[in-house]
C-alpha cells in the first residue's frame, strides 16, 4: 500500500452510539406520572380514611379506660354516659342525640342497639338513671358490655 492509496485512509464503519437511560422516552414519564398520582390518591385515601374512623379509636380507648376505673358511682355512669352520646354524635349526626336525656336517650340507646332490645332495656335504663342516683340499679361490667356491643355495632 503505497501513501498515495486513498484506500488506505479510509476506516471500518462507525456505528453511532447508542443513547443513553437518561432522557427517557415518553412512555416512561408518562408511566413515572401515573405512579405518582397512584400514590399520591392512595395516601390522600389512606389519611382520609384515618381521619374519617379517628371518632371509633378514641371511643374504644376511652371505653378502655373507663373499664380500667369502673365503679359504681353516679360520676362513673355519667362518664359512659357522655361516651355514648359523643359515639352517637358522630354515628347519627342528623338525629342530634347528645340533646336527649332520660326516656328519649334510653330509647334512641335501644332503638340504634345492635340485638337483644328487651333483653337490655333494664340495663340501659338502669344506666341512665345511674348517672345521677346515689347507688346504681345495674353494674358497671353490664354497662360495659351494654356499651361495648352498642358501639362496635354503629360504628
Amino acid at each position: 500500500m503505497t501513501p498515495q492509496d486513498p484506500l488506505a485512509q479510509l476506516r471500518d464503519i462507525q456505528l453511532p452510539a447508542t443513547g443513553g437511560w437518561w432522557p427517557p422516552a415518553p412512555g416512561w414519564w408518562l408511566l413515572a406520572l401515573a405512579v405518582v398520582l397512584c400514590v399520591l390518591a392512595a395516601s390522600w385515601f389512606a389519611v382520609r380514611q384515618h381521619r374519617k374512623h379517628l371518632w371509633k379509636r378514641t371511643s374504644r380507648h376511652e371505653l378502655a379506660r373507663l373499664k380500667q376505673s369502673a365503679a359504681p358511682t353516679p360520676e362513673w355512669f355519667a362518664g359512659i354516659n357522655a361516651l355514648l352520646k359523643r359515639t352517637a354524635r358522630q354515628a347519627f349526626p342528623d338525629r342530634h342525640p347528645e340533646a336527649l336525656t332520660g326516656q328519649q336517650w334510653i330509647e334512641f340507646l335501644l332503638e340504634t342497639a345492635p340485638r337483644d332490645r328487651i333483653a337490655s332495656r333494664p340495663v340501659v335504663e338502669g344506666m341512665v338513671a345511674s348517672a345521677w342516683q346515689p347507688r346504681p340499679s345495674v353494674q358497671p361490667d353490664q354497662a360495659l358490655d351494654f356499651a361495648r356491643a352498642w358501639m362496635e355495632a354503629v360504628s
